[in-house]
């Protein structure tokens, strides 16, 4: 990951809070907003337990700023569909993509260099582990949100904080060129990948296979 930007962290620290009217916890949203931007992320994604809310669009606010891509992890076609009413026009910068959030990571989103976890996620300690021995060419930082909404099982190590913002946040940094292996999980397996035209707001839907680990645009 590239050096920190307080540039492109004020930018969409500022770009989030005008935001406001959408974020049910803006104080949460701006954090995060100006954490990703900060560290220059460019490919950021946020694995959600239910729909898309202000979380991702902080990530969106800092993606104007790095000339990122933000990604949304959704259980099903429910979630897509209140997550792209929540957005509204903003859901036409989101590639949202529907499966599981640990064979994702391990397959398509290996190198993320920003992952914002929902916590009530029943997996969500997975995901985490997931990201830990996927070797990585950049440093990632992964945050947990609505830490405190449920007992966490984030195995972070030292490198993890607990921040009291909002319902919690929990803060870990994987070094790049991690000593272990890449593990299988979810080879060989299938997801759903949603595209929606920005001009048109039309919705297209994919079942995309990976046979052995490859990405296939839709």
């Amino acid at each position: 990951m590239a050096s920190w930007s307080a540039e492109n962290a004020t930018k969409a620290y500022l770009t989030t809070l005008k935001m406001g009217q959408k974020a049910k916890e803006p104080d949460v949203a701006e954090f995060i907003s100006a954490l990703a931007a900060g560290n220059n992320a460019r490919l950021m994604v946020v694995a959600c337990a239910s729909a898309a809310d202000s979380t991702t669009l902080a990530l969106v606010a800092a993606a104007h700023q790095t000339g990122g891509r933000v990604v949304c992890i959704l259980r099903g076609l429910q979630e897509l569909h209140l997550s792209q009413e929540v957005l509204g026009l903003d859901a036409c910068h989101v590639e949202f993509v529907i499966g599981e959030a640990q064979k994702l990571v391990l397959t398509q989103y290996r190198d993320a260099d920003f992952v914002l976890i929902d916590c009530n996620l029943e997996n969500h300690g997975g995901i985490l582990k997931a990201l830990q021995v996927v070797r990585k060419q950049r440093d990632v930082v992964v945050v947990g949100y609505n830490a405190f909404c449920k007992e966490s099982r984030w195995s972070g190590g030292s490198r993890t904080q607990l921040l009291p913002i909002g319902e919690g946040l929990l803060l870990t940094r994987i070094a790049a060129n991690a000593k272990s292996a890449v593990s299988g999980c979810g080879i060989g397996k299938s997801h759903w990948v949603v595209k929606v035209d920005k001009f048109t707001g039309e919705e297209h839907v994919f079942r995309v296979r990976f046979p052995q680990g490859k990405v296939i645009e839709a």
